[in-house]
């Protein structure tokens, strides 16, 4: 058995808050089942304001479960893989939590604004 540390608590405590809102657990399942994201195309599948999923998306990439990545003026966020059991049950939680409906419409709004992008790359802001 491994010996639990201090270290060790206050990590699984940043990522237990870090999972411990709605909207930051509809960012987490797009960017496990949709793949790589700008803040622009999340907020269009997503219907909150700008503020609100850049706020999200630093929490998530505190506690280390989302990674940003700059490419010109875009940044793009993607979900953080520890393994596929750890992806599966956290998908899995956050089905149980959040209702299909409300899950099947960001994934479907997520969808068409992907359909946006030129050559796999955004090229539109949140003006669409």
């Amino acid at each position: 058995m491994e010996h639990i540390t201090y270290e060790s608590l206050k990590k699984a405590e940043v990522i237990f808050r870090a999972l411990a809102d709605q909207t930051r657990l509809r960012i987490v399942r797009i960017l496990f089942l949709g793949g790589e994201s700008t803040v622009c195309e999340l907020v269009d599948a997503l219907q909150v304001p700008q503020y609100s999923v850049s706020r999200h998306l630093s929490i998530l990439r505190h506690a280390n479960i989302v990674n940003e990545r700059r490419e010109g003026a875009w940044r793009y966020y993607s979900a953080l893989v520890k393994s596929e059991s750890f992806t599966g049950e956290l998908l899995t939680i956050i089905g149980a939590n959040l209702s299909e409906e409300q899950l099947e419409l960001d994934l479907e709004m997520y969808k068409k604004r992907l359909s946006l992008r030129v050559d796999g790359k955004c090229v539109i802001g949140t003006d669409t």
